[in-house]
């Protein structure tokens, strides 16, 4: 029988694959360490995760992609890291397995380690519930338990007959009590009284690669009609920076503050944002950000997943509020003329931005459960006790 705690000190494997699990695996570890500080994480992770005390085998940013022609084209490499990784932990069998998100990585490894009896808890559940359906069978097949950030995810797993508890989002209690927007403006530098717009287009260069003409070209546009907006556009790393600056290049003078991270402080210093599909949606709406949610990928894996999502939004926080609360402009509906219109009449409409930010209000008051602690709660059950 495999050493599942390698000596005294129980290891834990731990993959998370963009900077919303790199996020969350910093806030498990952390709640971890504080209950367990023998614990020792290692696994792909991020620089959050990283100064959290994990340790890194493989880098997070590679695993950073998406839609099926990016991934196809990453292929090799993607799955020869996961072979690796394979080898690694049935070599070197951790306590327990912990895949964050990135679910097309994460559940065909947790798959090969449950089957060589390692228990595996899956943090964040792909969105079933959207798109791909069938693949809570895989998740059957996969994980121990899953731990879910949304309230309505549990009664799926539970008629499937998988293990799964709702933890709550951990993004609702750490933006709980963020700076009022005043304060997020001094630190940015941006005038008291002026009208702000964030631009996000996202935290992949592939994203970036799509969406950064774009979103240039809708900020041009805006500060055409209205000369004194101001943008401010944080961007993840030196990567989609040069990717950003150069569609500034190319584009008619746009004035635009480009900053290193500090994307929530570029949110809430914002009268309205304008962001790409994903976490940031989410992020925006806890902040109390009016927002207008856009996305451009490849045609071909546009195509791809838009034949099977099962609802008629992609924005996270008209998923949980079941409706169209902030408008969504997506793939070919994407254009700079539609976008700038968009947030135009958001920005004018001074009683519909007041009635968004009270409906997100409500929202994060939903979600906000402590969940770092609700997961290292789970987490702590499937470890043996600690040494004394």
């Amino acid at each position: 029988m495999p050493d599942h705690t390698r000596g005294v000190v129980p290891v834990i494997g731990i993959v998370a694959g963009e900077a919303s699990g790199d996020l969350l695996g910093a806030q498990l570890i952390t709640a971890l360490h504080l209950r367990r500080p023998e614990l020792r994480f290692e696994g792909i992770a991020g620089p959050r995760m990283i100064a959290a005390g994990a340790s890194a085998l493989y880098p997070m940013e590679k695993l950073a992609v998406r839609g099926y022609v990016e991934v196809l084209r990453h292929y090799r490499e993607i799955s020869s890291i996961r072979t690796n990784l394979v080898k690694h932990f049935l070599a070197n069998p951790p306590a327990l397995f912990i895949g964050i998100d990135a679910p097309d990585f994460n559940l065909d490894l947790e798959i090969k380690l449950r089957s060589a009896n390692v228990k595996t808890l899956h943090y964040v559940s792909p969105s079933i519930w959207a798109w791909r359906g069938g693949r809570i069978k895989k998740i059957k097949r996969a994980v121990d338990r899953i731990l879910c950030v949304f309230p309505f995810e549990t009664d799926i797993y539970d008629k499937a007959g998988v293990a799964a508890t709702y933890v709550g989002h951990p993004l609702a209690d750490m933006l709980a009590n963020y700076p009022a927007r005043d304060v997020a403006r001094e630190k940015l530098g941006v005038r008291p009284a002026a009208k702000v717009v964030a631009l996000l287009p996202g935290s992949r260069v592939s994203e970036l690669e799509s969406m950064a003409e774009l979103f240039v070209a809708t900020a041009s546009r805006m500060q055409t009609v209205h000369p004194q907006l101001e943008f401010v556009a944080p961007m993840v790393n030196q990567a989609t920076r040069g990717i950003f600056e150069a569609a500034l290049g190319r584009q008619s003078p746009v004035r635009i503050k480009l900053i290193e991270g500090r994307s929530h402080e570029a949110m809430m210093a914002a009268d309205a944002v304008l962001v790409a599909s994903g976490t940031a949606t989410l992020e925006a709406a806890l902040l109390g950000r009016p927002m207008v949610i856009t996305y451009k990928m490849p045609r071909v894996s546009w195509w791809l997943m838009n034949s099977r999502r099962y609802q008629p939004w992609v924005g996270l926080p008209n998923i949980l509020a079941r409706g169209f609360v902030v408008p969504e402009l997506l793939q070919d509906d994407a254009t700079p003329e539609t976008l700038a219109h968009a947030m135009l009449d958001l920005l004018s409409d001074d009683a519909r931005r007041a009635g968004i930010e009270s409906r997100f209000e409500k929202m994060g008051n939903e979600l906000r459960c402590n969940a770092a602690q609700r997961a290292a709660d789970a987490v702590l059950s499937y470890l043996p006790a600690a040494a004394t």
